[in-house]
């Protein structure tokens, strides 16, 4: 047999890479090893698998898989790391198993493939959480192998080479989301190669026209650039050997378009005014002739003041190295030169991936461990992760978490922190230790006191003052840059008021279930078995999450409601037979709920029952469709008052003035009906918060009729709305999106009663 090098399709041939092909053809004569030995029965099985199937631009799908693992092996990346590649789409566009993959190539290959797959499958409420979700399993799956984000940044770059074949709209979306996130990624880890690249194709879909200008004015001065970077280059390389110093590679090269097109937008010049729009690189064998080479350029050169970093002796989060200094060159154009040896420009271009490897016991060390210090950011984003429930937020958060921005300061001691820009001695605090940043008293940043707010700077040297009484305060929250001080300050606030919070559940609970036999409820195994239904410990855990809007109270009736059912027969829990609880099951007017008139569609009446006579709906407790409703005959001109079934204020009315009534669908023409209903909202105060939860209730299309806040220093503010429902079922969601929020305590509906 020979080895598959052209794969004839209806539409166009693919020729397989020459290296590919190498494989396939030791693969067919038996005299390949094991590695090659998986890459071709994986190439295999993805060949046959996509067979059929084609991309947008009319080439076999397979195209896409083969592309992705000739990635991977440029980068360097092991047999187990190219055969992901090419197996990485088969989970989601074929009816593979996960466990077929694991039996056929291993469970390595497996989790990779796992890792990488979409969650297309799933169902979510909105495309942002279904994005939201997407990342929290990559990062997750990126702490057990790091190869997974390898693979994921291929496929990405692969499909962002192809991305003309798309609509527009498609394009724009995927360019945003690959600038926003993986672009970002690909520079954690260091894959300068990966990351210039998915910046310039992004910037080609975003910025067109900026791209196109940009990308013709380097192009018409290609030539004096050339030749001025020639002139510079001979200088250095002569000036340089003279002092013994072994010069690998010296060569120049225009930066790249986005970086360009950053510098413009950041110092508001135009293109002509941007001079050091090239670099000059000097590779050479040590550390030391590194230094040595830097004395010369700037003997040669007359260096820029503030324009020289030593990412030797500091290296970035990604382990990037090298000098870096600019100098003022021929004609008096400024001239960056980046100076580092064949080891640190291998790190540089290919970032983690340079360091793949595998130990003799054949354990890989591609997962994070705790002393790694090159997957700090990463563990600092899988634990504030954690904690944030909402989508929007922690997309925000992650964006701001993998750009490049860091501050470098320094402990008492000499130990280097890397923090966010603009982060503060509170973030600093948090991220030494919880407790540190929980008893904080004050700072001292270059041996003088500072306040707590003051922006870090690079170099500061940081020293935190504790006392044991000391707390967080809630106005930090307005400062805090750092996802981990944020939920750090949080999280203390809910504990430290534990009591509050458990008072306040007990209190929501008391008032849905009725007071009689509620003291015994709490202690009854049916509460514990509803706590750990939950996900909590103890009763008084679930009351805490219920005063400070970690859990509904709709989740916790209906949960009691099941587990009472279990635990005892129906007719056990009737009131008549067994006081020691209270009824969980059907409302007080149950009866004549049953009795109520039978809702029509299209009415002229909201309610049913009612018609032709004169109603309202009550102001205490305002009453939703969807909700049990019960018409009172009022002694006044108003006619019938419609209330909540349960409402406090029908408890001393007779039952010869009650009625039964039930809701219609919508008014005669169809139109859906909307019904006013407050709520409160507890939130910690910071600016922006009241801004925050109308910008989700308006995405949601809520009108707000009207807004108060209330708010007393080192407290909770105290938000007010008056909102316009359709039904029970929207108010339950909105209530639910409300609470989500990471800021959000408690929200209530409010009742006249």
């Amino acid at each position: 047999m020979t080895a598959i090098t052209i794969l004839d399709t209806p539409n166009q041939p693919l020729e397989l890479p020459d290296w590919l092909q190498q494989c396939l053809l030791h693969h067919q004569t038996e005299s390949s090893n094991g590695d090659e030995d998986l890459i071709c029965r994986a190439f295999n099985f993805a060949y046959e698998l996509h067979e059929g199937q084609y991309r947008k631009s009319g080439e076999p799908y397979i195209a896409h898989p083969v592309a992705v693992a000739s990635l991977l092996r440029e980068l360097g990346g092991d047999s187990v790391t190219i055969a992901a590649g090419f197996l990485h789409d088969i989970v989601e566009d074929t009816d593979v198993a996960p466990e077929e993959i694991e039996e056929r190539f291993g469970i390595e290959v497996r989790l990779l493939v796992e890792g990488v797959t979409k969650l297309s499958k799933f169902n979510f409420s909105s495309t942002k959480e279904r994005q939201a979700e997407n990342f929290r399993r990559m990062f997750l799956a990126m702490a057990k192998d790091i190869r997974v984000i390898i693979v994921k940044l291929a496929d990405r770059l692969h499909n962002m080479r192809t991305l003309q074949h798309l609509k527009p709209e498609k394009q724009k979306r995927i360019a945003l989301e690959t600038r926003e996130i993986f672009a970002p990624l690909a520079n954690r880890l260091g894959i300068g190669r990966f990351k210039w690249e998915l910046e310039n194709l992004c910037f080609q879909y975003l910025e067109n026209e900026a791209y196109q200008e940009i990308e013709s004015l380097l192009s018409e001065r290609r030539t004096d650039r050339e030749e001025r970077i020639k002139q510079i280059t001979e200088k250095l390389r002569s000036q340089i050997s003279d002092l013994g110093v072994n010069i690998i590679e010296i060569k120049g090269r225009p930066k790249h378009l986005y970086g360009i097109y950053q510098k413009m937008q950041r110092q508001q010049k135009e293109f002509h005014e941007i001079y050091d729009i090239s670099a000059l690189r000097i590779i050479v064998e040590t550390k030391e002739e590194c230094y040595r080479s830097l004395a010369v350029v700037h003997d040669v050169f007359k260096p820029i003041p503030g324009r020289f970093k030593d990412y030797i002796g500091l290296p970035k989060p990604n382990r990037y190295q090298s000098l870096h200094t600019t100098v003022v060159g021929h004609n008096g154009r400024p001239l960056e030169v980046q100076i580092r040896t064949m080891e640190m420009h291998h790190i540089a271009e290919y970032g983690i991936a340079a360091h793949w490897k595998y130990k003799e016991t054949g354990v890989s060390d591609t997962q994070i461990n705790s002393d790694d210090e090159k997957f700090t950011w990463l563990r600092q984003l899988l634990e504030w992760q954690k904690d944030l429930k909402d989508a929007q937020e922690y997309i925000d958060n992650l964006k701001d978490n993998l750009f490049e921005d860091d501050v470098y300061v320094f402990t008492p001691d000499g130990d280097v922190i890397v923090l966010a820009h603009g982060a503060t001695p509170v973030d600093f605090a948090y991220r030494i230790h919880t407790e540190v940043g929980n008893h904080m008293k004050g700072a001292r940043i270059n041996d003088r006191w500072s306040v707590l707010d003051r922006a870090l700077e690079n170099g500061d040297i940081v020293e935190i003052i504790t006392q044991n009484n000391s707390h967080p305060s809630l106005d930090w929250l307005n400062f805090v840059v750092t996802p981990t001080a944020r939920n750090r300050i949080r999280q203390w606030y809910k504990r430290s008021h534990r009591e509050e919070n458990i008072t306040r559940g007990r209190s929501l609970l008391d008032k849905e279930l009725g007071k009689k036999g509620f003291d015994a409820l709490l202690k009854s195994e049916q509460m514990q078995t509803t706590a750990q239904r939950c996900n909590y410990q103890t009763a008084e855990d679930l009351l805490a999450a219920l005063g400070y809007g970690e859990v509904t109270l709709n989740q916790v009736v209906n949960r009691l409601r099941d587990v009472t059912k279990e635990l005892q027969p129906i007719e056990e829990i009737e009131p008549e037979e067994d006081e020691s609880f209270p009824a969980i099951s059907a409302p007080r007017s149950g009866s004549l709920r049953d009795r109520a008139p039978e809702p029509s569609s299209g009415s002229k009446y909201p309610i049913a029952g009612v018609e032709g006579l004169l109603y309202h709906l009550a102001g205490c407790c305002k009453p939703l469709p969807g909700e049990s409703i019960i018409g009172v005959v009022t002694r006044s001109s108003r006619g019938i008052s419609i209330h909540r079934q349960g409402c406090q204020n029908l408890n001393n009315v007779p039952g010869e003035r009650l009625i039964p009534v039930s809701w219609n669908r919508s008014d005669e023409e169809g139109r859906p009906i909307t019904y006013p209903v407050d709520i409160q909202i507890e939130a910690l105060d910071r600016v922006g918060v009241l801004k925050d939860i109308l910008t989700r209730l308006s995405d949601q299309n809520i009108n707000i009729r009207n807004a108060g806040v209330k708010t007393t220093k080192n407290k909770p503010a105290l938000i007010s709305l008056s909102i316009d429902i359709r039904d029970r079922q929207q108010f339950e969601y909105t209530l639910n999106r409300v609470k989500s929020m990471s800021d959000i305590l408690n929200v209530r509906r409010v009742s006249h009663e």
